[in-house]
């Protein structure tokens, strides 16, 4: 397979500081506009991943994603937003950075470099044959990432990708890759951008089609979200007038009784 790096090809827009405000802004929404055709043609690739996901899961695995830079950080923002959004155990989804936690906020000196640490990060969470750990990489070229795909393959874990070059050495390590060619970014090289985007609506179908798949979801309504303030409270209650007969007084009640909006539902359809 050919290996084309299409991120950091110098892009058709040149001597970007002497554009307007408006010329800028402009060009960079007419860029984003083509990020979402280019993940529609990567839908069979990202169903694939997702049925696997939701089998593994099934026999009581986990997901994790490993990324280095901006990469590592969208793995760990679509990890932590499953709890509160579906109610599942905060380890269930798991974002693991290259360089720790600390470079979720500051760039750590060559950890990206690191091919043998994505394995020592993963055996941390006692990784095993029932997990999948998805790589991200926009370039489809770091080593940390490449190296933690083949000592899972090597132990028998599932892996996928998400990378936006064609035929990256990413995409010949997972045994079931994504990608999503976005093309030059208007920015040469700076992988934030489209790149970025693509990975981030990728993460999003992954984890919001498998805990459909799995039942965290009633409708379209989530119904096992975490009650962590009060705007998720009124929308909980509101919820629950939605499915049962019941005031806004009944239904907080109910709410605060049951503390989901499943389990209020439930109940009160029981008697």
């Amino acid at each position: 397979m050919t290996f084309t790096k299409t991120t950091e090809q110098s892009s058709k827009y040149e001597h970007l500081e002497k554009m307007s405000v408006k010329e800028l802004i402009t060009n960079i929404n007419q860029e984003d506009q083509t990020v979402p055709l280019a993940v529609e043609k990567a839908l069979p690739q990202i169903e694939i991943v997702v049925t696997e996901i939701v089998s593994k899961m099934k026999l009581g695995g986990r997901l994790f994603y490993i990324g280095a830079g901006t990469s590592g950080r969208l793995g760990i923002l679509d990890a932590s937003e499953c709890p509160p959004t579906f109610g599942v155990p905060f380890d269930l989804v798991v974002g693991i950075i290259a360089g720790g936690d600390t470079a979720i906020r500051k760039a750590v000196e060559n950890a990206e470099d690191n091919a043998t640490q994505a394995w020592l990060d993963l055996q941390a969470f006692n990784v095993n044959e029932n997990d999948v750990v998805v790589g991200i990489a926009a370039s489809g070229t770091t080593p940390y990432v490449i190296g933690g795909l083949q000592t899972c393959n090597e132990n028998n874990i599932s892996t996928g990708s998400i990378s936006c070059n064609a035929g990256s050495p990413l995409s010949q390590t997972a045994k079931f890759p994504i990608e999503v060619i976005v093309g030059p970014e208007f920015v040469t090289g700076s992988s934030r951008m489209k790149a970025g985007t693509a990975q981030k609506l990728v993460l999003n179908m992954i984890t919001t089609a498998t805990m459909i798949q799995l039942g965290k979801v009633k409708g379209n309504k989530m119904v096992d979200m975490q009650l962590s303030n009060s705007k998720l409270v009124d929308r909980g209650v509101k919820m629950i007038m939605g499915e049962i007969p019941v005031t806004y007084k009944e239904g907080a009640e109910l709410l605060a009784k049951y503390g989901s909006v499943r389990k209020a539902v439930d109940y009160y359809n029981a008697q």
